[in-house]
């Protein structure tokens, strides 16, 4: 032991058939005025306003402990009456660190927001929108026709943000920044770090989950919609170090964020979504769709 510097270091201690039967690690001392700094330094307390504004994610105080357990469900596919009672188990849960959070901040703004909002991919992205008092979408079964009354663009912009923000006013942002934001991501993801179509298509229901759920505001959609890239690049592509690196300092670059903050806030984002980032076909697949006719339209152009 004295041969070697086991300060800052782990020790195992094995038997001589080589089993584990002890591990601990040593900690030099430190006076307790600096161990406090070094708590608050680790905690990130400088992102700690930003972690404040994403609605409904509470990652416990200092000395208190979040269990997500209530969001997390067996998916054996081997045992299927399990995965039947527990996700009946998991649906009505109110005590989860995000519903009951959500609902109270709910109630102090006076609206009444549903614990459990079912996610339509082409909400969105509906033509209906932004119609208003201006326009008129006819759809028929092998055909869609638009009548427009002429009007200023910068009118029709503003009746479709009154008109989304009076059925949902529970979310903070205005259709049309959703929807600028949604640009970004895949200029960003797409473009200039090259993903392919289903990696942006999960970022997009991320991200749409989340402004949806009103869990998204003026002061941390960039942070969103950067984690939000982040995630999805991770569940939907096999990225290394060095490629996670040069997303983060793309995603630094185009939407001028602190590295710190951006990394601090992918775990409340990962909550805010109850952990589910492995999605069903009928939630990407819309998007996916769109992203092709995008592309394809870009190719010709």
């Amino acid at each position: 032991m004295r041969q070697h510097d086991t300060r800052n270091g782990r020790i195992v201690l094995i038997s001589v058939r080589r089993a584990l039967y002890g591990m601990f690690s040593v900690v030099p001392y430190q006076e307790f005025s600096q161990l406090g700094d070094m708590r608050h330094f680790h905690s990130g307390m400088g992102t700690r306003d930003s972690v404040i504004g994403l609605v409904g994610v509470e990652l416990g105080a200092e000395g208190k402990t979040v269990s997500y357990t209530e969001m997390l469900y067996p998916t054996n596919a081997l045992c299927g009456h399990i995965s039947n009672t527990a996700s009946s188990t998991c649906s009505p849960c109110s005590q989860s660190p995000v519903r009951g959070v959500h609902s109270q901040g709910s109630r102090d703004k006076g609206t009444e927001v549903r614990d459990r909002v079912d996610y339509d991919p082409n909400l969105l992205d509906d033509p209906q929108w932004p119609c208003g008092k201006h326009k008129c979408v006819l759809v028929f079964h092998s055909y869609m026709t638009t009548v427009i009354e002429y009007v200023k663009p910068s009118d029709l912009k503003r009746d479709m943000n009154e008109t989304f923000s009076e059925k949902f006013p529970h979310v903070q942002l205005t259709l049309s920044k959703i929807r600028s934001l949604k640009k970004e991501i895949r200029k960003l993801a797409q473009e200039d770090c090259g993903y392919e179509e289903p990696t942006v298509a999960m970022a997009f229901v991320y991200f749409e989950k989340l402004a949806l759920n009103g869990k998204i505001d003026k002061q941390n959609r960039k942070l969103c919609a950067g984690a939000c890239i982040l995630l999805a690049a991770k569940i939907g592509s096999d990225l290394r170090r060095p490629e996670v690196k040069s997303l983060i300092d793309r995603l630094e670059e185009k939407f001028r964020l602190n590295r710190k903050d951006l990394l601090a806030f992918e775990f409340p984002v990962l909550v805010a979504l109850e952990f589910k980032l492995h999605l069903p076909h009928h939630e990407i697949l819309p998007h996916y769709r769109r992203l092709l006719l995008t592309s394809y339209n870009q190719k010709i152009q």
